[in-house]
């Protein structure tokens, strides 16, 4: 009778445990793809409020660089773009143009003194260096997530389950090159 109710434990071991480590992989990945989502989501907002500045800033420089209107013409042109890129992956994409865009624009603003003494110009430049910090921070927590989300999906058994539920990697999210023109350059005094 014991031999039986050994033999019968371990039947239903055999069969319990894949079954529980199937559905803790599972639960596993669906949280992980969901924190993937609120990242991006928290990107995005943080994307939608440099997007908000951009106009303000153009018709900025427009009121003291006239004859720059290829760099004005060139920022507006991306913004459109990304506001209206239909998946995350040419988001991306357009986000890296219009952070180079942008940083044109501030690079070509500092040939205009006039245009650096103003003050409008410098709050918008401050709400933008503010606005690209919640943007760094924003991608660098995203970046983490789908880090660990991609190993869960290399790893075993994780990648058999992400194989039946037909989840793939996901890309981390890289605005190209660090943002050198829009942050204040640093005034020694002696």
């Amino acid at each position: 009778m014991t031999l039986i109710m050994i033999v019968l434990g371990l039947v239903l071991l055999a069969i319990a445990a894949p079954v529980v480590i199937y559905l803790s992989s599972h639960n596993r990945l669906v949280a992980l793809d969901e924190r993937c989502e609120t990242a991006f989501a928290d990107i995005d907002a943080h994307l939608k409020h440099r997007q908000n500045l951009i106009p303000g800033l153009v018709e900025t420089v427009r009121g003291f660089a006239v004859h720059e209107q290829d760099i004005l013409l060139g920022v507006m042109r991306a913004r459109t773009e990304a506001l209206q890129a239909a998946t995350p992956e040419i988001r991306m994409e357009a986000e890296k143009n219009v952070t180079q865009q942008v940083n044109a624009l501030i690079g070509m603003a500092e040939r205009y003194p006039e245009l650096k003494a103003s003050s409008h110009f410098t709050e918008l430049r401050a709400e933008l260096v503010g606005a690209e910090n919640r943007i760094t921070a924003s991608r660098r927590f995203y970046n983490l997530t789908v880090g660990e989300y991609d190993a869960t999906l290399r790893q075993f058994p994780g990648n058999m389950v992400a194989q039946k539920m037909r989840l793939s990697r996901r890309l981390p999210f890289d605005l190209g090159f660090e943002r050198v023109l829009i942050d204040e350059p640093l005034a020694f005094k002696f």
